[in-house]
């Protein structure tokens, strides 16, 4: 089983150890490395959004600069050929770029 959850903006992984009987996540796209775990969904969710809390406050008292979650902007480069195929197949579905896009990219 791998999910995600988010709070405030972050993104955490949820997982499941069959052997330990328990559920069990990682803060996804910081360079540290936070997790956290939980016998029950409330739990390990209670659990993340601890972790993101005190992620932030130790980054705050520290004076680092914690790494903010993704804002769902990407920069990609492609073959100019490939950019005319893709914006005239969105353009036939009724779709600007963008959307057809992150269609393509939610499936993968």
């Amino acid at each position: 089983m791998k999910n995600t959850m988010t709070y405030k903006g972050y993104a955490g992984t949820v997982e499941y150890s069959e052997s330990d009987a328990v559920l069990f996540g990682r803060i996804a796209g910081i360079d540290d490395i936070i997790s956290y775990e939980g016998e029950s969904v409330g739990e390990l969710r209670q659990a993340f959004q601890e972790a993101v809390d005190d992620y932030l406050s130790h980054c705050e008292a520290t004076g680092k600069t914690p790494n903010r979650p993704y804002s769902g902007k990407f920069t990609l480069r492609i073959d100019p050929a490939l950019h005319a195929r893709l914006a005239a197949r969105a353009q036939a579905m009724g779709k600007s770029l963008n959307q057809y896009a992150a269609d393509l990219l939610a499936q993968s």
